[in-house]
């Protein structure tokens, strides 16, 4: 007997030894090691836990630490490391170097309904406002540990993520809901489609809030990314059009171009007279005031469907890209779409002049002089500088309504895309109210801005001019063109709180915002909701 004894517990002892080993294995050969960018080690754990929920949780957890790499699930969580933080703690040092922010780490078999675990970085505990970098850490670090965890469940092929709040539910369903977006309409073979929903219903209308905010700038990267064929102008407007619908607070007009004509605006026509495609001037119209005759916040946003540079041609390659010259229009639009399903409190007009910038018999020559709706005349040194030809008319127009408040948004100038880059919009403004505004939104949105100058040095540049009242480009066409342009615009302006967001920096993303993909990004679709946001909620007049 004593033999048997012996015999059959070192059996089991091997039986327990192999299933170690290669649950061991499986752990380590599951890692995704990516190149860490801060530190933050898992003895410190601070992030949340991507669960996947299993059909079958009849059979025994150690099983799973062995059959978990050809199974499947259909849902999956994404919680709290308080859950699962033993295991986590006993299980990352020896999984390799220590989790990093934004970060994920693949586990296996660490609860019976939960058989796979996804750990995702946070970064410093309790980050805040971080002043150097002019954005709340904190909620950034959210949106990136959400979207870099929404993805690798994507991977798995998994329809459904349960997200935990993380702290702040609204930046973590913005992480989601912006992490997992992408531009397949015209593929036959697209990524599946992962749904993220929030796991509790402690903070459901944070999360709410956030997948708005969200959904509103995946709708501008939407437009942006589209082939231009697919958004002509009349297409652009009927499509904004849909998407408010069902909104009775708002009145969409789609303007032909009779109606143009009759508004006199010269300057818009004279660029839209090069294409095939007719102009359109889309008008919307939120009444989200109490009192519908409070004075309106005025969006205007360049939309130029398509830009080739007209007479002026653009060099071919990267031409493509000019299908996004209209993320003015774009993000204005889908920001008063967010407002209107947020419903909130105030009045907003929306103002996009649509055409094509193209090369043709009737298009604009360089030396031509145009007339702009304040009667202005201007002389188009350059046909590629067709932007704020639109914008000029545009804002004449935006003076009808006794506004609150101007803010135009274009992708305006090359200019800024060298000043900036993408870390942020360029913002000139006549207003340092209405710069606080903008720039205390941008804050809590991580869609930063900065504010640049409008000087009287560069209004000479446009103004010292042989043929007509203006240039459309600067004395000295290389310095300073993101200014002279804003200087431009400037001769069209009377209102006291004007701002001009020149966005051309932040129109595309590769890999600088890590909870967006690569394309066209929708900036600064929150930052201008978020805006609006805080200009609701201000009882004081602006001074």
């Amino acid at each position: 007997m004593l033999v048997w004894f012996w015999f059959f517990f070192i059996i089991t002892v091997c039986v327990r030894i192999s299933v170690r080993l290669v649950f061991a294995l499986t752990v380590w050969w599951g890692t995704p090691m990516i190149k860490p960018v801060t530190e933050q080690t898992c003895e410190n754990f601070m992030g949340p836990i991507l669960c996947s929920e299993s059909a079958e949780t009849s059979i025994p957890v150690h099983v799973w630490h062995i059959m978990w790499s050809w199974s499947k699930c259909s849902t999956v969580r994404l919680i709290t490391g308080k859950t699962f933080s033993i295991e986590i703690i006993f299980l990352c040092p020896r999984c390799g170097p220590p989790l990093k922010k934004g970060k994920t780490r693949i586990f296996h078999g660490l609860h019976q309904d939960f058989p796979s675990v996804a750990v995702v970085g946070l970064g410093k505990k309790n980050a805040g406002i971080n002043e150097q970098e002019n954005w709340n850490e904190g909620k950034e670090n959210i949106r990136t540990a959400v979207a870099v965890g929404c993805r690798q469940i994507q991977d798995l092929e998994i329809p459904c993520v349960e997200v935990d709040p993380c702290g702040d539910a609204q930046a973590a369903a913005e992480g989601a809901v912006l992490g997992l977006h992408e531009y397949n309409e015209l593929k036959q073979k697209k990524k599946p489609v992962v749904t993220p929903q929030l796991h509790g219903s402690a903070e459901k209308e944070a999360w709410q809030k956030g997948v708005i905010y969200a959904e509103g700038q995946n709708l501008a990267r939407y437009l942006m990314e589209a082939p231009a064929n697919y958004i002509t102008p009349i297409k652009f407007a009927e499509h904004i059009e849909q998407k408010l619908r069902s909104f009775s607070s708002v009145k969409v007009h789609i303007r032909q171009e009779s109606w143009i004509t009759t508004q006199e605006m010269g300057a818009f026509l004279s660029v839209a007279k090069g294409s095939a495609e007719p102009p359109i001037f889309l008008e919307i119209h939120y009444l989200g005031s109490a009192n519908t005759d409070d004075s309106p916040l005025v969006f205007v946003g360049k939309g130029v469907t398509f830009d080739s540079g007209g007479i002026s041609l653009k060099p071919s390659s990267g031409m493509d890209a000019m299908r996004a010259d209209m993320g003015g229009a774009a993000t204005v639009c889908s920001a008063i779409v967010t407002a209107a399903a947020l419903n909130l409190p105030l009045n907003i007009i929306g103002l996009a002049p649509l055409c094509e910038n193209m090369p043709s018999g009737k298009a604009n020559k360089p030396g031509d002089v145009v007339r702009a709706k304040n009667g202005k005349t201007i002389q188009v040194d350059n046909t590629d500088a067709e932007g704020r030809l639109l914008l000029a008319d545009a804002l004449c127009y935006a003076h009808n309504f006794n506004a609150r408040a101007i803010v135009n948004a274009a992708t305006l100038t090359g200019a800024m895309d060298v000043a900036l880059g993408s870390a942020a919009t360029g913002v000139f403004t006549n207003s340092s109210w209405l710069w606080s505004h903008l720039y205390e939104a941008s804050i809590l949105t991580g869609d930063r801005v900065w504010r640049m100058p409008l000087f009287e040095h560069y209004t000479k540049q446009v103004t010292d001019c042989p043929l007509a009242d203006v240039s459309n480009i600067g004395k000295y066409s290389r310095a300073g063109g993101a200014c002279t342009a804003a200087a431009f615009l400037k001769e069209f302006v009377t209102a006291s709180h004007w701002a001009h967001l020149d966005i051309a920096g932040v129109m595309s993303n590769k890999d600088e915002v890590p909870y967006l993909r690569k394309g066209m990004a929708g900036r600064p679709t929150r930052t201008l909701v978020e805006f609006a946001a805080r200009l609701s909620q201000d009882s004081h007049n602006a001074k």
